[in-house]
């Protein structure tokens, strides 16, 4: 029986990098839904705030269309999380809320303050 000369590093290292590539893919798979909701729920407020003035929208009734949005997205903010400032020609539309992501053995916090107003393009 003939042995070949090499001793399975090379399958060690292989094994490293797919370990690795597993938990970044696993990492990503846990956050980038959150940042993708908040640049949702950041675009739904930019509409809102550029359109609310021309349709005569109250304050109120500019956060019940935010809050029924971040129901959508299933964010973990309160209608009481929502404000809406007058400004001289709409409205100043944010939001702040945080989200808590859980890794096995690890927690971590993620802070979202999206804001939006009826600035032009």
């Amino acid at each position: 029986m003939i042995r070949s000369p090499q001793r399975g590093g090379s399958n060690l290292k292989a094994i490293v990098w797919l370990v690795v590539v597993v938990i970044i893919v696993y990492v990503a798979v846990k956050v980038i839904p959150h940042y993708f909701n908040d640049y949702q729920l950041e675009d739904a407020m930019k509409t809102e705030a550029r359109f609310a003035a021309v349709n005569r929208r109250t304050p109120e009734q500019v956060r019940e269309v935010v809050y029924k949005k971040v129901q959508e997205l299933e964010i973990p903010a309160k209608r009481e999380d929502i404000r809406v400032e007058p400004i001289s020609d709409g409205y100043r539309i944010s939001v702040q809320y945080t989200v808590t992501v859980t890794l096995p053995g690890y927690q971590f916090t993620m802070r979202f303050n999206p804001t939006a107003d009826n600035r032009s393009i």
